[in-house]
């Protein structure tokens, strides 16, 4: 019995020290995205000959350019053991993507100005005090889309034709100058197409560098 009791106490011990272990850590990030569209598949278009017949043509013509925006987020971190963390996060995305359609020789220049509010669970992997790997899904709802033609033009719209949410899987890398504050850098791929056009479904690619900062919490 005194055996017995011995073993219960220090197991007692031993989950109490491991719950003290967990903790729960706020903070805030943001950066710079660098994002665009996959290239997406050919699609078929119609051309008036002027002799009462339409002409189909397939184009894959549309070359995606990268686009340069920002992101804001709050993040709270789940601290479960030393070297893993779950870490749900709210931002908010501005990304994108430059479009050139050409026709022969004549190029047209359009702005994809797509901006989302992103709700994601990140699983945090610890490797040194310093460095650590995150990967996780994400789920990202349109706020703000609009269509600007040759760029600097005022002509500008939304486009109807797209959808309002997209599925994506975010990773990267991490570096923590102090127990507040870090850089990191990420990727995140969308497998939902931005916008739907003559069967061309071209989706986000984003490439994001920014700097955090986590709140103690006593």
């Amino acid at each position: 019995m005194k055996k017995l009791f011995i073993v219960a106490i220090i197991a007692l011990l031993g989950i109490t020290q491991t719950e003290a272990q967990v903790t729960f850590k706020p903070g805030l990030r943001g950066g710079v995205n660098f994002s665009h569209f996959t290239q997406g598949d050919a699609y078929t278009s119609y051309t008036y000959d002027g002799n009462g017949n339409y002409v189909s043509t397939t184009n894959n013509n549309d070359d995606f350019k990268a686009k340069t925006d920002l992101y804001v987020g709050f993040y709270g971190a789940l601290h479960l053991t030393k070297y893993y963390t779950l870490q749900p996060e709210i931002n908010y995305s501005r990304q994108g993507s430059y479009v050139e359609s050409r026709d022969g020789n004549v190029v047209t220049r359009t702005k994809f100005d797509v901006s989302y509010l992103s709700i994601g669970i990140l699983n945090k992997f610890t490797f040194t005090d310093k460095f650590n790997f995150h990967v996780g899904p994400t789920l990202d709802f349109v706020v703000d889309k609009t269509r600007f033609v040759n760029n600097n033009s005022d002509d500008f719209f939304l486009f109807s034709e797209s959808n309002d949410v997209d599925l994506t899987l975010t990773a990267g890398f991490g570096y923590n100058f102090t127990n507040n504050f870090g850089l990191e850098a990420r990727v995140k791929k969308g497998f939902i197409s931005v916008y739907d056009f003559n069967n061309s479904n071209p989706k986000n690619v984003v490439f994001q560098l920014g700097a955090t900062y986590t709140f103690d919490i006593k």
